[in-house]
């Protein structure tokens, strides 16, 4: 266990600190999880300049490719975070087929102070190992706090991606076909469910930052288990800018795990009257009911590989949670590690999470596969963080924007079954998507 310094430090917004931190230090290496001020969206965390830096790319069998759940296995005590893609999952299982990505499997950051935020007392801590690190981190909030008039408004939103320049990858009436394909592979028995996505692509504007991106996202989207994470070293140039409402695995140092599976949306109506018609529709929905249901049988079955017999519960299921631009049927699933099991085991026995693959997970992932048109890379991955203590917590990289370079790549997906109609669940990507791209595109969102 590594000693920990804490101080507290006069209330700063986190975007607020976010950019000053990025005017000293640059974006290279820049973390940022944050909240909604929610139950479980309490904290947001940031950080700069990793101390360490692991990056893997490729998939089995591919030049210079990289195990990283082995990587993980090997990371030191101290606070990290940074992400891991969806085709990850081919470390896991190889004989599944796995779309190539040259966008990095892992990327994960060692940091040894933090900038750590209470958004329900309004408090701001700096936290540290490094004795050096955290005095100059004290030391320069400080200087802000002396030279800096305090504010708490976000900054000018330079960035303006009007929808008409998004090009999708898979049009409307493609979508609706896949979902035809996948109703058939249904009723011949060959899956139960599977998370069908589609994704959209555009060029950014010169000068855009991932930083403005995000704040112009967590603005108008708040989630629980958004995050900006910008990579740096062998990742440079690439960036996740999530605003998830979804919690994948928490797992404390004591063994206690949850998972937080979402299945069922609804958008949110400006008249309160149509606003409460939908998340009655949405809470009464056979189709939404059946599916998380199935979503969590296969959860329970995944953690029941690695978690103590007779641990396992569901202290909710499907629960109405609505926010700001959708509502959402969640259920928590809880356990209890084994005494030789650790939140690394966990993780490997639940990749990919399966509210975003479907049932049986092998089969849907590889139907999805047949159907998908570019590999997923972050999208339905996760952003992860080890904390000094040893607790884990991750989530599932939806309503997130992927950025490489020059492009962005916005994905959504919908869970298909039996009864799913194709031109509905076509809708559904719209709801899911578009506050998303209205945020980017000044005056719509």
């Amino acid at each position: 266990m590594v000693r920990i310094q804490r101080q507290l430090c006069d209330w700063y917004e986190p975007s607020y600190i976010a950019n000053k931190i990025i005017e000293v230090w640059g974006e290279e290496g820049f973390i940022w999880l944050d909240g909604d001020s929610s139950k479980v969206g309490r904290w947001a965390i940031i950080g700069i300049n990793p101390t360490q830096q692991i990056c893997c790319k490729g998939l089995p069998k591919e030049l210079d490719a990289t195990n990283p759940f082995e990587e993980l296995r090997c990371i030191e005590p101290g606070y990290w975070a940074g992400w891991l893609s969806y085709e990850a999952g081919a470390w896991i299982e190889p004989s599944n087929p796995w779309k190539s990505n040259s966008f990095s499997t892992l990327w994960i950051g060692k940091y040894d102070s933090i900038f750590k935020f209470d958004l329900h007392k309004k408090e701001l801590w700096i936290e540290g190992c490094n004795e050096a690190e955290f005095k100059t981190l004290i030391a320069w909030i400080q200087q802000l706090e002396f030279n800096q008039e305090i504010t708490t408004q976000e900054i000018d939103k330079s960035i303006v991606i009007p929808i008409e320049a998004w090009e999708w990858l898979t049009t409307k009436s493609k979508y609706q076909q896949d979902v035809k394909y996948l109703k058939e592979w249904i009723a011949s028995g060959d899956i139960f469910q599977a998370n069908l996505s589609a994704c959209c692509i555009t060029e950014l504007p010169p000068g855009s930052h991932s930083l403005e991106l995000f704040q112009n996202l967590r603005k108008n989207c708040p989630a629980p288990f958004s995050g900006l994470i910008i990579g740096g070293k062998s990742a440079r140039g690439e960036s996740i800018i999530s605003v998830s409402p979804e919690r994948f695995l928490n797992v404390l140092n004591n063994g206690e795990v949850e998972t937080r599976p979402i299945k069922g949306t609804r958008p949110r109506q400006i008249d309160i009257s149509n606003d409460c018609k939908m998340a009655i529709d949405l809470v009464s929905n056979s189709k939404d009911r059946a599916e998380n249901i199935m979503i969590v049988d296969l959860l329970r079955n995944d953690l029941g590989r690695v978690c103590q017999p007779g641990s396992i519960h569901v202290p909710q299921l499907v629960s109405l949670e609505s926010y700001s631009q959708v509502h959402h049927l969640t259920s928590i699933v809880k356990g209890k590690l084994k005494e030789n099991q650790t939140w690394l085991n966990l993780l490997e026995a639940c990749w990919p999470g399966g509210s975003i693959s479907g049932a049986p997970k092998l089969r849907a992932c590889k139907r999805l596969h047949d159907l998908e048109p570019i590999a997923r890379g972050p999208y339905c991955g996760s952003l992860i963080q080890i904390d000094w203590y040893g607790n884990f917590d991750s989530n599932i990289l939806i309503r997130t924007l992927i950025r490489e370079g020059k492009t962005l790549k916005a994905h959504a997906g919908c869970g298909i079954v039996a009864d799913s109609d194709p031109y509905y669940e076509a809708e559904e990507l719209s709801w899911k998507l578009l506050p998303l791209l209205k945020a980017l595109d000044r005056g719509k969102a």
